[in-house]
C-alpha cells in the first residue's frame, strides 16, 4: 500500500508539471524549445547558431536537433513535454536499480517512486519541463552506459555521447578508466571525437565558433556572472574577480576538484557504490564546468544516495540538505541579508563541492552502513488517558536532536509563515484585503464592546501620553518578538534536550494553528482601522488616503492579526520557563514576559484584545496536540537519567550476578 500510494504521488507531481507547462499559454512556455527550433529559431537561419548567444548546446547537438525545425509547433511541444518526462521516469528508475547493496526489501519496493517523485520536484528537471532544454539526455545517456548496457563499448558510446552534448562530461572517462573499464573509457574518447567531427564536417562554421571562439561553450546563453551559473567560473565572477587572474584561479580550483572528486569516485565505484561515484563525478562537472546552468544540475540530487552519519539521528542530513537546496529556492534556505548572500547565491554549487570533495560518505565494510547507532527512547510516561501517546514514532527521545536539522527546519517553517502571511492579504491589487480587513475589525470592536473589553483607545493614548513608557513599549514590541523565543529553544537544545523536544513541537502546532487564522480572518489592527483614533506609537502617523495601505509590504501581511502571535509566543514562552525552570523567582519572571508583550501590543495599537485570547487559544491547542502524540513530557532530567540506568542494568547486568 505504501508503495501503491508513493507511485501515486509521483503521478500527481508529474500530472501537476504536465499540466503547468501545456497550460500556459504559447510563447510563454517551452522559451528555449521555441528559441531554437520555432520559426524565427536559430536553427533556421543560415549564419551561425551563436550569432545571437541564445543556443547553447554544441554543434552535435545543434545538428541532432536540426530535423525537429520540420515538426508542427503545436505537435512538437506535447511530445516535447511528453518525452521529457518520460525521460524523468527513466532516469528515476535507472537510478533505484543502481542503489549500493546492500538494500533492504523496503528500499527496492520504494526506491523508484521516491526518485521519480523528488526528480520532479527539482528545479532543473522543473526548468528543464518549462524551458523545453535537453539537460536530462546526458545525464540519462550516462547512467545507461554505466548501469544498464551490456558490453564496455556500449557503455562507452552512451558517455561519449552524453559527451558530445555536454564536453565536460568527459570527465567520466577517467573514472572509467581508473575503475578498470579501460574499453569503456577509450569509447567514451573516439565516441566524443567522431560525433564532433561529424559537426565540423556538417557545420564547420559553428564548430569553428563554439570550440575556439567560444572556448567550448564559454560565454554563451545568460551572463556568466549570473546567479544561475552554479560553476566555480560563475562563482569566482561574482565575487568580483575578472580578466587572466580569474581564468587562472578556476583552472587551478578546477582542477583541484576534478582531481579529488575522481579520487574518491574511484574509491567508491571499487566499494560497491557505483552510483555515488557518478553523482560524485557529476558534481565535480558542475563545478569544473565554465556555465552550469539550474537546468544541468540533476547531478547533486543523485548524491543522496551516500550514507553519511554514524548516527541514525545524523543519518538524514545529507539527504534532506540536497532535496532542499535542489527543490526550494535559495531564499527559502537562508535569509535576504548580505551575511547570507556568499552563501545563498551559491547554494547548489557548495552542495556540489560538499558533494565532489568533503561529505564524508560511509563505504560498505563500516559497521554503521547498514546499522546507524539507534536513537535512545525514553519508556512512554504514564498519562490519564489510556491511549495516550497514540503516534510510536513520536516517542521521545533522550538525546539532541540535529542541530542542523532543526535550523532548517526552522527556517522552512518560518519562510512559510512569511509565504503564507502575504498569501492571507488576498484581494488583487489590495483593496479587496483592506475592506475585508477593516470589516472583520469592526466585528471584534462590537463584540469587545458586547464584553466590555473595548479598553484599546484608552490604552493607547495612555502611553502615548507617557514618553518613557511609549518607548519601552515600542522598543520591547519590535525587539523581543524574536529574541525571547530563540532564547528559551537554545537554552532547552543545550540543557534540557527532552524538553526542548516538547516545547519546540508545541510551538510548532501553535504557529500552523494561527497561520490558519490569519487565511481565514484577515483582521485589521486598531492602528489600521480609520475613524478609531489609534495612534501608531511604532510606525507613527498613517494616511489612510493611501488605498493599498497596509495590504502587502516586502516583510509581512499587516493584516495578520488574529489570532496575535506576538502574544501567543510570548505565553508560549512564560509557560515552557514557568514548568521547566528549576527556581520559583525564575517561573515568576517567566511570566512577567507575556504580561509585558499583551501590554505592548495592546498599548502601541497594533492588536485587539481578542487578539491575545485568539494567540493564547492557539498556544493551548499546540499544547494539547503535543500532549496527544507524544504523551505528558518528562518531569525531571534526573527522572531520565535514573531511566536510562535501570534500563542498561536490565540489559547488561553485572557479570557473575544472579
Amino acid at each position: 500500500m505504501t508503495r501503491l500510494g508513493l507511485w501515486g504521488v509521483a503521478a500527481i507531481l508529474a500530472t501537476r508539471q504536465v499540466v503547468a507547462v501545456l497550460g500556459t499559454p504559447s510563447g510563454q512556455r517551452l522559451t528555449d524549445l521555441e528559441t531554437w527550433v520555432g520559426p524565427e529559431g536559430v536553427l533556421h537561419v543560415k549564419g551561425s547558431l551563436y550569432d545571437s548567444t541564445q543556443f547553447t548546446g554544441t554543434p552535435f547537438g545543434g545538428l541532432v536537433l536540426k530535423p525537429l525545425t520540420r515538426a508542427a509547433e503545436q505537435a512538437l511541444g506535447w511530445g516535447w513535454t511528453f518525452g521529457t518526462l518520460l525521460l524523468v521516469v527513466a532516469l528515476g528508475l535507472v537510478a533505484a536499480r543502481a542503489l549500493p547493496q546492500p538494500v533492504s526489501r523496503r528500499t527496492s519496493l520504494l526506491a523508484a517512486p521516491v526518485a521519480i517523485s523528488l526528480l520532479m520536484l527539482s528545479l532543473p528537471v522543473r526548468n528543464t519541463l518549462w524551458l523545453g532544454q535537453t539537460s536530462i539526455i546526458p545525464v540519462l545517456l550516462v547512467l545507461l552506459g554505466c548501469f544498464a548496457a551490456r558490453g564496455q563499448r556500449d557503455s562507452g558510446v552512451c558517455v561519449g555521447l552524453a559527451a558530445a552534448l555536454q564536453p565536460a562530461l568527459l570527465l567520466f572517462a577517467p573514472l572509467l578508466w581508473f575503475t578498470g573499464r579501460r574499453r569503456a573509457a577509450v569509447a567514451t574518447g573516439a565516441t566524443f571525437a567522431v560525433c564532433t567531427v561529424l559537426a565540423w564536417a556538417a557545420l564547420p562554421h559553428d564548430s569553428y565558433t563554439y570550440w575556439i571562439h567560444h572556448i567550448a561553450g564559454t560565454g554563451l546563453g545568460g551572463e556568466a556572472d549570473a546567479l544561475a551559473n552554479q560553476s566555480l567560473h560563475g562563482a569566482l565572477l561574482r565575487f568580483g574577480l575578472s580578466g587572466p587572474l580569474e581564468i587562472v584561479l578556476f583552472l587551478a580550483l578546477g582542477a583541484a576538484v576534478a582531481g579529488v572528486a575522481l579520487r574518491r569516485a574511484v574509491r567508491y565505484a571499487r566499494d560497491g557504490q557505483l552510483l555515488l561515484a557518478v553523482a560524485i563525478t557529476g558534481c565535480a562537472v558542475i563545478a569544473v564546468s565554465p556555465t552550469a546552468w539550474q537546468h544541468q544540475l540533476l547531478w547533486v540530487l543523485l548524491a543522496v544516495v551516500g550514507r553519511v552519519g554514524r548516527r541514525t539521528a545524523d543519518r538524514y542530513v545529507w539527504p534532506v540538505v540536497v532535496v532542499l537546496a535542489m527543490a526550494l529556492p535559495a531564499k527559502a534556505l537562508l535569509p535576504n541579508t548580505p551575511l547570507f548572500l556568499p552563501v545563498r547565491d551559491n547554494a547548489v554549487l557548495l552542495a556540489a563541492l560538499a558533494g565532489a570533495t568533503l561529505v564524508p560518505f560511509l563505504s560498505r565494510i563500516a559497521p554503521e552502513f547498514a546499522r546507524p547507532v539507534p536513537t535512545d527512547y525514553a519508556a512512554p510516561v504514564p498519562s490519564r488517558f489510556r491511549r495516550i501517546p497514540p503516534a510510536a514514532p513520536l516517542r521521545r527521545a533522550l538525546t539532541r536532536p540535529n542541530l542542523f536539522l532543526e535550523l532548517v527546519a526552522m527556517r522552512l517553517v518560518y519562510f512559510a509563515y512569511q509565504q503564507i502571511r502575504l498569501a492571507a492579504a488576498g484581494g488583487g491589487d489590495g483593496t479587496g484585503g483592506r475592506l475585508r480587513a477593516e470589516h472583520h475589525g469592526h466585528q471584534i470592536l462590537a463584540a469587545e464592546r458586547f464584553l466590555h473589553l473595548d479598553i484599546e483607545h484608552w490604552a493607547n493614548h495612555t502611553v502615548y501620553g507617557i514618553g518613557w513608557l511609549r518607548s519601552f513599549l515600542d522598543f520591547y514590541y519590535e525587539s523581543f518578538h524574536f529574541v525571547v523565543p530563540l532564547t528559551v529553544l537554545a537554552v532547552l537544545y543545550v540543557r534540557r534536550p527532552v524538553d526542548y523536544r516538547w516545547a519546540r513541537t508545541a510551538l510548532g502546532f501553535a504557529t500552523a494553528f494561527a497561520l490558519i487564522g490569519f487565511w481565514l480572518y484577515p483582521l485589521a489592527p486598531p492602528r489600521l482601522m480609520p475613524g478609531l483614533g489609534i495612534i501608531d506609537t511604532v510606525h507613527g502617523p498613517q494616511d489612510f488616503a493611501k488605498p493599498d495601505y497596509g495590504t502587502l509590504t516586502q516583510l509581512t501581511n499587516q493584516y495578520a492579526a488574529m489570532p496575535s502571535l506576538h502574544f501567543g509566543w510570548a505565553l508560549w514562552c512564560g509557560i515552557v520557563i514557568a514548568v521547566v525552570a528549576p527556581r520559583w523567582w525564575l517561573k515568576a519572571f517567566g511570566l512577567i514576559h507575556p504580561l509585558l508583550t499583551v501590554t505592548a501590543i495592546i498599548g502601541t495599537g497594533n492588536h485587539w484584545v481578542l487578539d491575545a485570547v485568539g494567540g493564547a487559544a492557539v498556544v493551548g491547542a499546540g499544547f494539547a496536540l503535543t500532549y496527544l502524540l507524544s504523551g505528558p513530557r518528562r518531569r525531571t532530567a534526573s527522572g531520565v537519567a535514573a531511566e536510562r540506568a535501570h534500563r542498561d542494568q536490565v540489559l547488561h547486568p553485572v557479570s557473575g550476578s544472579r
